[in-house]
């Protein structure tokens, strides 16, 4: 009954944040701005977006292999892609990690490794994302005037940023009661995984690498969408507005982000003196990208040997 209450809040979430961003949107206007040439953007976005799972995927191989989870380039790459279908299906922006984790753990490597590879993955990932802001920070200021929105930046980026570097430093500090004590024994473990992958003189570089290549192909996925409506936004402006929009979206509040980015993309872009409306239309053809990437895993997972084979063998859960 709790989860049925949490994914009905989030649905109502979505549909309210949805009903605020789109009551000023004319979306036949939208759709009359759509022609020949910005199919042919749209499919660049879509590719790109493809492009993005493969590093993704590349940087995943590099950490499964940390946490005693190996998996190879071609695994990784198919669970992403079935973890998007699951991303627009389940009422989560996390319900794809929790599809990966499964399908981890029923390859035999355990819940265990399988959940720490995920955790690790994302934390990475969110560390990563923190820094591309701060270091876009001095003309994000330039180009957000409101105070309101430049307070709203500084917050969200240094909670992540305060939230990562405390995640690292965790797995440094000398005091053995952490890896024992059940609180943080898990936490521990992900955050010497984690600093032992990233400061590896093999795997760190490749991993900041493929980091920061993720979020910048997300920015590139949005500017394909740009120049799919033509809209007056520069590729510049998106840069540094699109990220902190994808960290406020990873709140798992809202189904696949849906609402959420609306309201927070139609916002950002007030904040920066360009129109709502275009911020709010940009999110919308963002979100039919990425449900377009998810239907294409969805059909990866129909015909996955792991649905075939779903429930006939157990995992065994490591003590």
């Amino acid at each position: 009954m709790r989860q049925i209450l949490f994914s009905a809040a989030k649905i109502l979430i979505s549909a309210a944040l949805l009903y605020l961003a789109l009551r000023k949107i004319d979306l036949s206007e939208l759709a009359s701005r759509i022609g020949v040439a910005s199919l042919g953007w749209i499919g660049l976005a879509i590719a790109v977006a493809f492009l993005q799972l493969l590093v993704g995927a590349l940087r995943w191989h590099e950490i499964s292999a940390e946490c005693d989870a190996p998996l190879t380039v071609r695994q990784t790459m198919r669970f992403n892609v079935i973890g998007t279908f699951f991303n627009q299906t389940l009422p989560s922006a996390i319900g794809g990690d929790a599809v990966r984790l499964w399908l981890v753990a029923r390859g035999g490597a355990g819940w265990r490794a399988a959940t720490y590879s995920i955790f690790v993955d994302r934390a990475v990932g969110l560390i990563a994302l923190a820094v591309i802001i701060v270091a876009s920070l001095p003309w994000s200021y330039n180009l957000i005037r409101d105070p309101d929105g430049r307070a709203a930046l500084l917050f969200v980026d240094f909670a992540a940023l305060a939230a990562g570097a405390g995640f690292l430093l965790l797995g440094r500090l000398p005091w053995p009661r952490l890896e024992s004590w059940w609180g943080t024994h898990h936490l521990y473990s992900c955050s010497v995984i984690a600093n032992r992958a990233f400061f590896s003189r093999r795997r760190g570089p490749r991993l900041a690498a493929y980091s920061l290549l993720v979020h910048v192909l997300t920015v590139v996925i949005a500017w394909c969408v740009v120049r799919s409506i033509a809209a007056p936004v520069l590729f510049g402006q998106a840069f540094q507005l699109v990220p902190p929009v994808m960290l406020i979206t990873m709140m798992p509040i809202s189904i696949a982000g849906w609402g959420l980015r609306e309201a927070t993309m139609g916002l950002a872009f007030g904040y920066a003196g360009l129109a709502a409306s275009e911020g709010v239309n940009v999110s919308l053809l963002f979100g039919m990208v990425s449900f377009i990437v998810g239907a294409v895993g969805g059909l990866v997972w129909v015909f996955s040997a792991e649905k075939a084979a779903r429930g006939a063998m157990p995992i065994e859960i490591p003590e």
